[in-house]
């Protein structure tokens, strides 16, 4: 019994022993995510996919092939390899892998592997963001046999908002505002305006309405995944186009909000926009719009009372000329089936050049779903 006990213990201590040995999958992005941004400069492979690709190889970093061999992507032989390896039970026994003497090496190895195949060549012609295209692409050319291969590839991006990493690398964020974007929901900074809570993760209660104030740099696709909300919902239910980064604190919410507010009138406040008012007052905005007797192109001047329920009098609310203190956002198009470049350029009364300018794009293929930009 003596010896049975001690046994017992020496394998419960080895268990924790190994539990505190493990990397979490925060941790190995934190770790990688510099030369994934990197490689995608270098080679063009989104870092996103990169690293949902690390996640998922090395099962965080954990792996016994990635701890031998420093393969973070899975990587075999084949017969055009001359470095070193080692052998690893994967789809049959003893199989033959890469061996790389640090992590970069993987990386890059891995970047050019993609690029310098006629088989992925097709995928360097999607936009460079379209992560989900690629996740699908890389399935289609036969990267892993795991026929979940690119739900699991999306997931991952999806819930550790690495599409952040992904916008890094193209120019179209700041590595500042990702980190703000992972650190919003500990974020304890009061906002300017005494009224408003502090930025934080909780769910809070506006007018009826589910929401979070958020923090500026926070990803919308993050904040969808960590509260289990479709994507295309959350935008809808704050009435915006696209996904994207907050580009200030703000309401955002998790349901529909109310046609009506929760009290009769609002005062426009200094540099507040219609959008902003709705936000913070938990009402639609077309509501907002409706009963104050006002188009969307214009911004409420400071002091102006607006109306926040139906059937009231009031003098034509002073507005703003949108021109003059808001940049236009530009106007997209959904592709719909059968439809190309030209007859959406002869649609909007654009030239297919411009199309192509606006939206960067490489050919004149089109794919179902996409959007365009058609206005600049």
């Amino acid at each position: 019994m003596k010896k049975l006990l001690i046994a017992t213990l020496f394998y419960c201590c080895a268990a924790m022993v190994q539990a505190q040995d493990l990397i979490t999958p925060q941790q190995y992005i934190d770790t990688y995510k510099d030369i994934a941004i990197r490689e995608m400069k270098r080679a063009g492979v989104p870092a996103a996919i990169t690293l949902a690709q690390g996640l998922l190889e090395t099962e965080s970093g954990n792996s016994d092939l990635v701890k031998k061999s420093n393969n973070h992507f899975g990587i075999k032989c084949k017969a055009n390899w001359t470095g070193e390896s080692v052998t690893h039970d994967d789809d049959a026994a003893g199989e033959c892998f890469r061996l790389y003497k640090t992590a970069e090496d993987s990386y890059k190895d891995h970047s050019d592997f993609l690029k310098n195949s006629q088989r992925y060549s097709f995928l360097f012609k999607l936009d460079v963001k379209d992560y989900k295209g690629w996740a699908y692409g890389l399935k289609k050319a036969g990267y892993a046999t795991n026929p979940s291969y690119p739900q699991i590839l999306i997931k991952h991006i999806e819930q550790y908002n690495l599409q952040q990493y992904t916008l890094i690398g193209a120019g179209e964020m700041e590595e500042t505002d990702a980190a703000a974007t992972d650190a919003a929901a500990t974020n304890t900074d009061k906002p300017a305006d005494p009224n408003l809570p502090e930025v934080s993760e909780k769910i809070l209660s506006v007018n009826g309405s589910k929401c979070i104030y958020a923090g500026k740099g926070t990803s919308l696709l993050a904040l969808a995944t960590r509260n289990n909300v479709a994507l295309s919902k959350l935008l809808a239910y704050n009435e915006l186009l696209q996904d994207g980064i907050l580009a200030k604190d703000q309401y955002v919410y998790l349901e529909k909000k109310s046609k009506t507010g929760a009290t009769d009138f609002y005062i426009a406040g200094n540099g507040e926009s219609l959008t902003d008012i709705a936000q913070k007052n938990g009402i639609q905005l077309q509501s907002l719009l409706d009963y104050n007797q006002m188009p969307n192109s214009e911004v409420v001047a400071p002091g102006t009372k607006l109306f926040l329920k139906p059937g009231m009098t009031a003098v034509k609310p002073v507005v703003v000329p949108q021109e003059k203190t808001v940049a236009a956002v530009p106007k997209t198009h959904i592709v719909q089936p059968k439809e190309g470049l030209y007859g959406i350029a002869k649609k909007y009364n654009v030239t297919v050049q411009q199309l192509r300018e606006w939206n960067n794009l490489q050919s004149d293929a089109l794919r179902i779903g996409q959007e365009l930009i058609i206005s600049k």
